[in-house]
């Protein structure tokens, strides 16, 4: 994924695009969903994953809502693929069974979210351990795409410790496990309480490898105190939003922005969005509109980024040692006369990896 999104800095890295607006839960805190919404129907969907596909999209995240409610969920995911884009997918997970995971591996999935919000479901949330805990084991035996758990903390968060207790049961799964910060209804910054930020920073995992989006989290260790972030927000561009009446959004939060629709945007629309400076930027939680900035940092400031990134580890783990993929990088933007031999050997390594 990683030498996909360097190939240029005018296609979209993430879509998230939604075919069903409609969620079969309905929690406090979400924004994105309905009771009532019918699903998009197939030829339409393919209509959009196509027009993704042409502007050079990598990766397709599709979201809702949710999604496993669409009837034609795989053959969207089988669509995306014959497509050359990457097929993740974000859900409760309250569908899932070990034949839907099945499924799911034989459409070519690349990658699933799914979120716990806490161990025992509550009036904000019933995305809770005590009834997905099946769904991650689950997950566990079957599954032959990444999956991370997230969990979640934030003022809508009754009980802080229960991240700690969702990532250390998804570790002991062998999955991933990440922790996001809610955000308000316009995804804006709404800084953690001290027992918050105690587990926050207690979950962060100095074993994870150097490009792990969710090792790069000089956004979210901002936000978690409240601080505003200095970056250039490039959705609209790099990110794109596509809701369920076809539009492109900034993002989940940032809807109407610019609101056009998928089938007229073009590459001049990319490259201009990209451009503007939205002011919503300085405390936006968003975290995936982050991590395609990451992406983007890297690629006009790679030295810069590399000393932020080895800078953050070592302050976490004085014991940590640079990988080879590192080295590779570092050979990759050398100055002088090797940098043509070791920059190839460098980019075989990156595309292996990736």
């Amino acid at each position: 994924m990683f030498a996909r999104a360097m190939v240029s800095a005018h296609h979209p890295i993430l879509a998230q695009i939604v075919p069903i607006r409609r969620c079969n839960l309905a929690c406090t805190y979400c924004n994105e969903f309905d009771a009532y919404s019918q699903p998009v129907s197939l030829a339409e969907m393919r209509k959009r994953l196509d027009r993704l596909a042409d502007l050079g999209t990598t990766i397709i995240t599709i979201s809702g809502g949710e999604p496993m409610l669409h009837p034609d969920l795989d053959e969207m995911i089988q669509h995306i693929r014959r497509r050359g884009v990457l097929a993740t997918l974000i859900t409760n997970g309250y569908l899932l069974t070990a034949e839907r995971i099945h499924k799911l591996n034989r459409a070519g999935l690349d990658y699933l979210q799914i979120s716990v919000d806490n161990v025992v479901p509550d009036e904000t949330s019933k995305k809770s351990l005590k009834v997905l805990e099946r769904k991650l084991e689950l997950l566990a035996e079957h599954a032959e795409f990444a999956v991370t758990v997230n969990s979640v903390l934030g003022s809508p968060v009754r009980h802080p410790q229960d991240a700690r207790t969702i990532a250390l049961r998804a570790r002991s799964l062998g999955l991933t496990s990440t922790v996001g910060i809610l955000h308000d209804g316009g995804g804006q910054l709404q800084p953690l309480a001290p027992e918050h930020l105690v587990i926050y920073r207690d979950l962060l995992q100095p074993g994870q490898k150097i490009f792990s989006f969710a090792q790069y989290d000089r956004f979210q260790e901002n936000i978690s105190q409240g601080l505003p972030n200095q970056w250039h927000c490039r959705a609209g561009g790099r990110f794109l939003y596509i809701c369920e009446d076809g539009l492109v959004h900034y993002c989940s939060q940032q809807r109407g922005r610019p609101g056009v629709p998928l089938e007229q945007y073009t590459r001049m629309d990319l490259e201009r969005e990209a451009a503007f400076e939205k002011p919503c930027a300085p405390y936006c939680t968003v975290s995936c509109v982050h991590q395609t900035a990451m992406l983007d940092a890297f690629r006009e400031n790679p030295k810069q980024v590399l000393l932020e990134m080895i800078a953050a580890r070592h302050e976490r783990d004085p014991r940590y040692r640079p990988p080879a993929l590192l080295h590779a990088l570092t050979w990759l933007f050398l100055d002088g006369p090797a940098k043509r031999v070791l920059g190839k050997a460098a980019l075989r390594l990156l595309r292996a990896r990736s």
